[in-house]
């Protein structure tokens, strides 16, 4: 999977350097304040390749506000562990009633049917 025809991984290496950049020419940001940028941009991108595989999007999500959660709070964000619980619990409630109408069984219903024993088969 590619965004604008690069690897994610070097989008998130520019990101980083990025962010480098910025604080080395003065943009006040705390150590913490830039890992907690990066982990935001490693979390889109997830999102980004989960949809594009179609694999493990519920997971990309919640890691995704999970780690918009951290960025807040590490901007100044004062909210509870009980507030920040409810507002994960609420993404994972909502993401499970998306989910439940996009997905589909690996094996069609009609292509389920009760097996005869072997022997009765025989018979008939």
């Amino acid at each position: 999977m590619k965004i604008f025809g690069r690897e994610p991984a070097l989008w998130l290496a520019l990101v980083a350097v990025a962010v480098k950049l910025a604080t080395a020419f003065g943009l006040d940001l705390t150590n913490d304040q830039q890992a907690v940028i990066n982990a935001v941009a490693a979390a889109v991108v997830g999102v980004l390749v989960a949809f594009s595989v179609h694999d493990g999007i519920n997971a990309a999500i919640l890691g995704l506000v999970q780690a918009g959660l951290a960025l807040a709070a590490g901007f100044g964000l004062h909210w509870t562990p009980e507030q920040q619980s409810t507002v994960l619990s609420l993404t994972a409630a909502v993401v499970a009633m998306w989910t439940r109408t996009q997905v589909t069984a690996k094996v069609p219903a009609a292509a389920v049917t009760t097996a005869r024993p072997a022997t009765a088969a025989k018979a008939a």
